[in-house]
């Protein structure tokens, strides 16, 4: 599954459950900054992450 942030082509490793918007997947490097909004959730991907 690819990253859903526009340009990006990198594999999704984390789905964010975001409060004000649609859930998305996105890659480890989006997630990092856009995990640090408040009141979005990061959840790893099965096996992707850790």
């Amino acid at each position: 599954m690819e990253c859903t942030e526009e340009g990006c082509e990198r594999e999704a490793a984390v789905r964010l459950h975001v409060p004000w918007a649609e859930n998305r997947v996105v890659c480890a490097a989006h997630a990092r900054s856009l995990a640090q909004q408040d009141g979005v959730v990061a959840d790893p991907l099965d096996g992707d992450l850790l």
